[in-house]
């Protein structure tokens, strides 16, 4: 399904992105998406949208609600158009797109290091000086901590993912193995 809702939210997302462009709104879509998107990720709210007994109308109003007047008009069509269409669960892989595309159209490239140990300001700085280099585009960099890991790191930047985490290199030998 999560493969689906992303085909599904790219048109969207595309669209989105073009008008945020003509009318120079990148910032302000990328805000009002987020709060969609998260808002729509909520597990409460989703079972409330997935309710049968709600019109799509009650969904719209639902969700125009929880914008509280952050949505500009534009906005508000897009949350009516998706409520019609059935569409208002895929908010958050449009948000996600639009903020891929909006990423790409700025030049820049958002990393995810995961470590098993907190990362030092120093040591992201030199990941992100690395990654600009290579990548030839600003790179907003954060961390997040996996004691899991047990060591190394895992990086990911869009669709290209690097593992270079002990847990990773244990889990390709017990493939490698056949365990």
């Amino acid at each position: 399904m999560a493969g689906d809702a992303t085909t599904i939210a790219r048109p969207y997302a595309e669209a989105v992105f073009q008008r945020a462009v003509e009318t120079d709104k990148l910032d302000l879509w990328s805000e009002m998406l987020g709060l969609l998107g998260t808002a729509v990720a909520n597990p409460e709210l989703s079972e409330v949208l997935g309710n049968p007994d709600l019109t799509r109308d009650q969904k719209a109003e639902l969700m125009l609600e929880i914008g509280g007047g952050r949505l500009s008009d534009e906005g508000e069509n897009l949350v009516k158009l998706l409520a019609e269409s059935g569409r208002l669960g895929v908010l958050p892989e449009i948000a996600e797109a639009y903020e891929q595309r909006k990423a790409e159209h700025e030049g820049t490239v958002d990393v995810v290091v995961t470590t098993a140990f907190p990362l030092k300001p120093a040591q992201e700085q030199a990941l992100a000086s690395a990654f600009k280099t290579k990548l030839g585009r600003e790179v907003r960099i954060s961390s997040e901590e996996n004691p899991g890991l047990i060591g190394g790191f895992r990086l990911r930047a869009g669709d290209m993912v690097i593992d270079g985490s002990v847990s990773g290199q244990l889990d390709q030998l017990a493939h490698e193995l056949g365990i």
